[in-house]
């Protein structure tokens, strides 16, 4: 049996860092049609742009604050079959340097209801990378939503559209009593409300009846990510204080790892293989500020099955905390020929 069925990553998860010009552009290179697409200005403070297919171009949300999704003319105007196109905004296309982190969907019908108790409004699946997008109308009640995966999602990001509200993270290694917040540093919160104290299945999700994940006919987007051997990764590790920094095994060479304390206050660190593409891995921004790349450099290596940290800052390698990542693959340390690939 092979290790992966993701012999390619950048087919479904790409990176793309390009240079604005406050204008309008075609940004190519991504290598399929986004249906994610996360942009953040690197060299000047801006609000994250998250824009998807669901949704549609030009309707944005931003993880660092709790605003309402908006309508951006100047913003994503459209999807393209290998990237997308940027407006004049600032936030994703004045004189400025870019990140630009982007997932494949795409499947829009036939999603399996699995008995859930809410029909989604609209959906974007690919069960083969194990990320789908989800948008559905609230009910105020306990609830259960499919997610189209056919797999159980370890890590799933909710907004509210309308109204103003937090970002609402389940991870299962915090588990389903328990919230983090993507647009702050607080630690992991136990909460019924969230999640009805119930794990995600290989068919459906778990909300409650809090405004944050279902209110009362509130609209909803909903990002799901199944792990997928040599591709994905959703887990935990301990830190351990120390510059021989704890060791993380995902069992491919990161792309990219989002990265968050969970046991104190910590913001959610953002790396990514396209702005540092040789090790030390040093440029950083999170899903929780909207400031620029920092002149001081966190430090950690992307190796070919996993990634290492360099220094004891205790916002990802203090001494005995707890820390969540999401982590998506450069390479598969095995592909499905069984040929290693090696640390860089």
């Amino acid at each position: 049996m092979a290790y992966t069925t993701i012999d390619k990553p950048t087919d479904y998860f790409n990176t793309k860092i390009y240079t604005g010009n406050n204008s309008t552009q075609s940004i190519t290179g991504v290598g399929f049609q986004p249906d994610l697409n996360w942009t953040k200005g690197r060299n000047v403070g801006t609000f994250h742009m998250l824009t998807d297919a669901v949704r549609g171009a030009t309707k944005v949300l931003q993880s660092n604050t709790t605003t309402a999704e908006q309508t951006f003319a100047s913003g994503l105007t459209s999807f393209n079959s290998d990237g997308f196109t940027a407006g004049n905004s600032d936030d994703i296309n004045g004189n400025y340097n870019y990140a630009s982190w982007n997932w494949k969907a795409g499947t829009t019908s036939g999603i399996t209801q699995g008995g859930a108790s809410i029909t989604p409004s609209s959906y974007s699946i690919n069960a083969t990378a194990g990320f789908s997008i989800i948008k559905w109308q609230g009910t105020n009640t306990n609830a259960t939503i499919p997610h189209g995966l056919g797999a159980t999602p370890k890590m799933i990001i909710i907004r509210r559209l309308e109204s103003t509200s937090d970002w609402v993270v389940y991870h299962s290694s915090v588990g389903n009593t328990s919230r983090l917040v993507l647009n702050s540093t607080g630690a992991s919160s136990a909460n019924s409300t969230f999640f009805n104290n119930t794990s995600p299945t290989s068919t459906t999700f778990s909300v409650g009846s809090d405004g944050g994940s279902n209110g009362s006919t509130d609209n909803y987007i909903a990002y799901c990510f199944a792990e997928k051997q040599g591709y994905s990764k959703f887990g935990s590790y301990v830190g351990n204080g120390n510059a021989d920094g704890t060791f993380v095994y995902t069992g491919f060479k990161p792309a990219f790892v989002i990265q968050k304390r969970t046991d104190g206050t910590g913001n959610w660190h953002m790396f990514d293989n396209k702005r540092d593409v040789d090790n030390v891995v040093e440029k950083r921004l999170w899903s929780n500020l909207g400031s620029a790349e920092p002149s001081s450099l966190a430090t950690l290596d992307f190796l070919s099955n996993g990634f290492k940290w360099r220094d004891n800052t205790s916002g990802w390698n203090g001494s005995g905390t707890s820390n969540i990542y999401m982590a998506f693959a450069e390479n598969p340390f095995v592909g499905s020929n069984f040929v290693p690939n090696n640390a860089r």
